[in-house]
């Protein structure tokens, strides 16, 4: 019954939070078979590679020194953010480099680098909340530990791993060849340091820094958060910039109506014409309408930044054919 416990007071907030992930990719929804996979692949490839190659380098450490309490701290403060950035940064990668008409923007490379280490984190907290939780200080033990690594730390793990989506998200964009090859590295050593930083300062707490130190450590860890939720406005309010920009194109060619142009750049916009549709046909309908117009005014932004990638003209050309077959069935 703990056990169980764990899993759900794990799983149930990670799914919570990887809902509020999605929900802020207003635009262009990710698809959600790769969300799952990464989901997946971060709560079993990653947390059970991270366990095994961990215990190898922490081992190797020790076998170096000699010194149980240098293989400790060495593994919690530089292997573990090292394993584990790497790890989750795979399943992103797997995405920017196999599915790369799907990784569209910055906000796609957080979307799946959120997702992935939300996972992640869930499988990893199920490990903390039983066996560090409850079989060391029962129930009590248990709730604190929910407390300090469900609720007030739920985010950290999305936040560290954002930088390698952000990393790649910046290549994917770009044209310039220290860009397309610095930027994910770039992103991959923030990532790493962000991590290192907080195990760094969870072991000075854990050596008697107290209460103050523990304040110290969730308020570095809270600007972390808010400075990522500020590059997610940015990205957010980037994508409604180049909806406003490519679509007014399709309003001069018939192709969407004025009325549909106002709705589709506008994130209320499109969930009131969801709301007003009344029939299951039309909210399919428009739904799928203002997901082309997305879909369409990124790749036309593709088409700009990297010319005729994977056959950017012909893409455009049917999601433009698709739109004006459904525009009629779109609410507004």
């Amino acid at each position: 019954m703990p056990f169980l416990l764990s899993v759900i007071l794990s799983f149930l907030p990670a799914l919570g939070y990887a809902s509020i992930v999605y929900w802020l990719d207003r635009f262009e929804k990710e698809p959600g078979r790769l969300l799952g996979g990464v989901f997946t692949w971060g709560a079993l490839v990653a947390t059970l590679g991270a366990i095994i190659w961990s215990m190898v380098f922490q081992f190797s450490i020790y076998m170096l020194t000699g010194s149980e309490v240098a293989a400790e701290m060495s593994g919690t403060a530089l292997v573990a953010p090292l394993v584990e950035e790497s790890l989750k940064g795979m399943a992103v990668l797997i995405i920017f480099l196999a599915f790369r008409t799907e990784f569209d923007s910055i906000l796609d490379g957080i979307v799946y680098a959120s997702i992935t280490a939300l996972g992640f984190a869930a499988t990893e907290n199920v490990l903390y909340l039983y066996f560090q939780g409850y079989q060391e200080d029962g129930m009590g033990g248990l709730v604190t530990l929910f407390i300090l690594r469900v609720l007030m730390g739920g985010w950290n793990h999305a936040v560290y791993t954002s930088f390698i989506g952000i990393g790649l998200a910046m290549s994917r964009l770009s044209r310039r060849s220290l860009v397309i090859f610095g930027a994910p590295a770039l992103g991959w050593g923030i990532a790493v340091a962000t991590h290192a930083t907080h195990n760094g300062m969870a072991i000075l707490i854990a050596k008697g820094s107290g209460l103050s130190g523990l304040l110290a450590l969730f308020l570095v860890d809270w600007l972390g958060w808010l400075a990522v939720f500020g590059i997610i406005l940015w990205a957010m309010f980037r994508e409604r910039r180049w909806m406003t920009d490519y679509l007014r194109e399709e309003v001069d060619r018939g192709v969407i109506s004025a009325e549909q142009y106002q709705t589709a750049r506008s994130i209320w916009g499109r969930m009131r014409a969801r709301s007003r549709a009344r029939r299951s046909e039309q909210r399919r309908a428009t739904k799928r309408f203002y997901q082309l117009c997305a879909e369409l005014a990124q790749k036309k932004h593709q088409l700009k930044r990297r010319g005729e990638e994977r056959g950017n003209s012909a893409t455009i050309k049917r999601l433009r054919a698709e739109l004006a077959r459904i525009s009629p069935q779109a609410a507004t």
